[in-house]
């Protein structure tokens, strides 16, 4: 008896239709309204609709952006690349470290550590009494504290990630290591840390792209001028430049740009990452 022929599912068309619809109305026409305001002259801007512009002022605005407050952009570019390397490699590896220990060793300690990890995804991060801890140890209005608060704001779901991941690597492998001499580091970054790959590569971009783009917490942590980073640039120029849309819109799309190209490039891998984790957790 031969077995029967498998059928594919016939694509249902008009519920296709109405997702491409959906995304195009949810993020391409704000992203193309986005590109013309800021190509337009301050009158044409002003008037807030979406037409095509009269003439285009691309460099125009795009120098007047630049130069604006002292160069305040370039600034704030600089210094939202030192928050995001250096709280995203932090992040990463600390949490794949206790990722590692949590899922290896058994104690009875794991079941409050475990509380506490789901703990920092539910509970809301409280802005008062984390000013008066960075007060207290002389890290308020400084890069390094806001460093560790990104750490400590993303550290919960990336030990998830990888707590799921390192559940499907044999144990053998760390015995084996063992017996070749490896000692706990040595274990740890020579022989566990590169078979993490897919999902360092996913802790990596999402939250590279989430620190680049978080407003509130430089807004609390980091305040001053000087300290600006990109999404404070838009809260700068919105107070600045009002009624020059032309100008608030290009500050918008310098800033966009980036993540943008970073998830658009490395989109499989992310979800590739977290597939792998969900499937072998």
């Amino acid at each position: 008896m031969s077995a029967a022929p498998n059928r594919r599912p016939r694509p249902n068309y008009l519920l296709s239709a109405v997702a491409i619809v959906a995304a195009l109305v949810v993020f391409v026409v704000p992203f193309v309204f986005i590109v013309l305001t800021a190509v337009k002259d301050r009158r044409q801007a002003a008037e807030f609709d979406f037409s095509w512009p009269q003439g285009f002022h691309l460099v125009r605005n795009l120098v007047d952006v630049v130069q604006a407050r002292d160069y305040l952009l370039i600034i704030a570019y600089i210094n939202s690349t030192i928050l995001t390397v250096a709280s995203v490699t932090i992040m990463a590896v600390t949490s794949a470290m206790v990722a590692y220990v949590l899922q290896r060793r058994r104690g009875r300690w794991n079941g409050l550590v475990n509380f506490l990890v789901l703990s920092g995804l539910i509970i809301p991060p409280a802005v008062v009494p984390t000013i008066w801890v960075l007060q207290r140890l002389g890290l308020f209005r400084t890069m390094s504290g806001l460093i560790l608060v990104e750490v400590a704001f993303g550290l919960a779901f990336c030990v998830l990630l990888f707590r799921a991941f390192i559940a499907a690597i044999p144990r053998e492998l760390d015995e084996a290591a063992i017996i070749d001499g490896a000692g706990p580091v040595r274990l740890f970054f020579q022989v566990i840390f590169p078979l993490l790959r897919p999902v360092i590569v996913t802790v990596v971009l999402v939250q590279s792209v989430f620190v680049y783009n978080d407003f509130v917490n430089p807004l609390y942590f980091l305040p001053g001028e000087q300290n600006a980073t990109v999404q404070l640039t838009l809260y700068n120029f919105n107070s600045q430049f009002n009624t020059q849309y032309n100008l608030l819109f290009m500050d918008i799309l310098l800033i966009t740009i980036p993540p943008l190209l970073m998830f658009v490039a490395f989109n499989r891998q992310i979800v590739a990452g977290m597939t792998a984790g969900a499937i072998k957790g």
